[in-house]
């Protein structure tokens, strides 16, 4: 399997470098583009530089290669998360806009009929934030906005970001043993 990870400047930039730890763990080859915005984005929220980043990934290219082979339907994938996606980058991906190669990447990605999955980043969501996922939505790709769960009773804000890693490889079919999986409320708490 081969996959495409992008990571635009809305907050949340450490689920996107925990799904490319998790993916470390695998045999899938990981291509990854990072925003203008999201390399201010990893330096300012997380420990991590963004050489660091680059370095979970088999493959990194700059997000003005718009040559880069991500760029062309003749490079085979198996699917695109971009994670945090921007409300910028989801204008721009529903638009066609192509203006750097994370969107350039997201528009062959639809256009080739592959998996592409949306971690949306933003609170309060307006018209035009919804109007544009809905769209995308309707154009096979999917919005998976990064909303924590707390059935698995989350003791720290890693256990939050595990499980949203988790639940994002999910949709690829990529599963660990470590995720915590709803088991029925009666296993969940004994006292109900």
């Amino acid at each position: 399997m081969r996959l495409i990870v992008g990571i635009s400047g809305a907050t949340g930039a450490i689920i996107g470098i925990r799904i490319l730890e998790l993916l470390q763990q695998t045999d899938i080859e990981t291509h990854l583009v990072i925003s203008a915005w999201g390399k201010t984005t990893i330096e300012f929220e997380t420990s991590f530089t963004v050489k660091e980043v680059e370095a979970l990934a088999d493959y990194s290219y700059s997000h003005k290669d718009q040559a880069a082979k991500l760029s062309s339907g003749s490079f085979q994938v198996d699917g695109m998360i971009v994670a945090p996606c921007s409300m910028k980058t989801i204008a721009s991906i529903r638009m066609g806009l192509a203006d750097n190669l994370l969107s350039r990447t997201a528009d062959v990605v639809l256009k080739e009929r592959k998996q592409l999955l949306l971690l949306a980043r933003e609170t309060p969501l307006n018209t035009i934030h919804l109007e544009n996922m809905t769209e995308l939505s309707r154009m096979g790709a999917i919005i998976f906005p990064m909303m924590p769960a707390f059935y698995n009773h989350p003791k720290n804000i890693q256990d939050t970001i595990d499980h949203l890693a988790y639940r994002t490889l999910d949709q690829y079919g990529i599963s660990f043993t470590e995720a915590k999986r709803w088991n029925g409320i009666k296993e969940g708490r004994s006292s109900i």
